[in-house]
């Protein structure tokens, strides 16, 4: 059965990215290699960052590799991070912090509210120990975007090194990177870009990842020797999903022909406002507030004493050519619905006839 995702990635690719996929590339060959130089490349232009001030390293992995690469390769043994989450994500570095024996400590908001400006300047005054601070942006656990603008403002005050888990908002939503003065932002093949999953992708300062030599506490995740060796003429250190490369590199011209990261984040941006306007004229109201809420991916909550269950939902729309996602948040009914990717206007009307119909079903 076929079916297009709204879902947070994976997610629904064009034809023609799925097609570079019938092709077989040797790892070693220049061609391949140059492929890899061109997606580094293209990546730092997104960016908009001076390109002998940040370099672009790509990771095997899910998003998560990418991000325990960056947390075990820059911060080190006397050196502590402050973790600041608002969902799943966030919280998820804690676990990685952890179990790489990171010293850390975290500060915790609800999963609809942004972090306290104020706040973070007290940990940062009261905690001299603290070197790093990092955040998600668009953390898809609720659909909440947070403000890595001024967050990043007070970091940089405080001299921390700032670290952005930009998974499911770069390339979709435009982070001027130099300008807000991140040192290590991180995100995906499967996201925004619209590729396929596979590896994950690091922007640094360069001075910064020349400081993770000899700190990383993982062989394969070790962020200064996966640059070292790439950033010679773009071969990576080890076995690269070299399938999901080709397909990341159309991507990436897919998106530079619609008309960049504005013109995708417009249609992210219309698709979002459509869909939770006919998703409240349904009953169901969004999780976070709108003013908060992403172009991403939206949590809505169930209406009071409902007769029926997700995977009933989710079975009757996945039958007539959508997936959506289920809820994420602790002691909420709700659910959540993506609009990125290959995914337009007559999408989000079609499947909001779609719920339409259930609804009328099973009332």
């Amino acid at each position: 059965m076929k079916y297009k995702l709204l879902t947070p990635g994976p997610l629904t690719t064009t034809d023609s990215v799925k097609e570079q996929m019938l092709f077989d590339h040797c790892t070693w060959d220049e061609d391949y290699k140059k492929i890899t130089r061109d997606i580094t490349d293209k990546l730092l232009d997104l960016a908009h960052v001076n390109k002998e001030k940040y370099v672009c390293t790509l990771m095997q992995g899910s998003g998560t590799f990418g991000v325990e690469s960056v947390l075990s390769s820059s911060i080190g043994k006397d050196e502590k991070l402050l973790i600041l989450a608002n969902g799943a994500y966030g919280e998820r570095m804690t676990d990685i912090a952890k179990h790489n024996k990171t010293n850390y400590v975290m500060y915790t908001q609800d999963y609809n509210k942004r972090h306290d400006l104020n706040k973070i300047k007290d940990i940062l005054e009261n905690d001299k120990d603290i070197t790093h601070v990092s955040i998600v942006h668009s953390e898809t656990t609720s659909g909440i975007l947070n403000d890595i603008e001024e967050v990043g403002k007070i970091i940089k005050n405080y001299n921390k090194i700032f670290i952005v888990d930009a998974m499911s908002s770069f390339g979709g939503i435009d982070i001027p990177v130099e300008k807000y003065d991140i040192d290590f932002i991180i995100s995906s093949a499967n996201k925004c870009i619209q590729g396929v999953p596979g590896f994950s992708f690091i922007i640094a300062k360069k001075e910064e990842i020349l400081k993770c030599k000899n700190k990383a506490r993982s062989l394969s995740l070790d962020l200064y020797a996966q640059w070292e060796t790439m950033n010679k003429d773009g071969k990576w250190r080890f076995t690269s999903p070299t399938h999901t490369v080709l397909a990341f590199n159309k991507a990436l011209d897919e998106l530079i022909e619609e008309g960049g990261i504005e013109k995708r984040y417009e249609r992210y941006f219309n698709n979002n406002r459509l869909l939770i306007n006919k998703m409240e004229k349904l009953g169901f109201k969004t999780y976070v507030d709108l003013k908060y809420q992403s172009p991403i991916i939206t949590s809505f909550i169930y209406p009071e004493n409902v007769g029926y269950t997700f995977k009933e939902m989710y079975s009757y729309i996945k039958q007539r050519g959508y997936a959506i996602y289920p809820g994420k948040i602790e002691n909420i009914n709700s659910f959540r619905i993506g609009n990125i990717g290959e995914i337009y206007e007559e999408d989000i009307i079609k499947l909001c006839d779609i719920i339409d119909e259930f609804l009328k079903g099973v009332n």
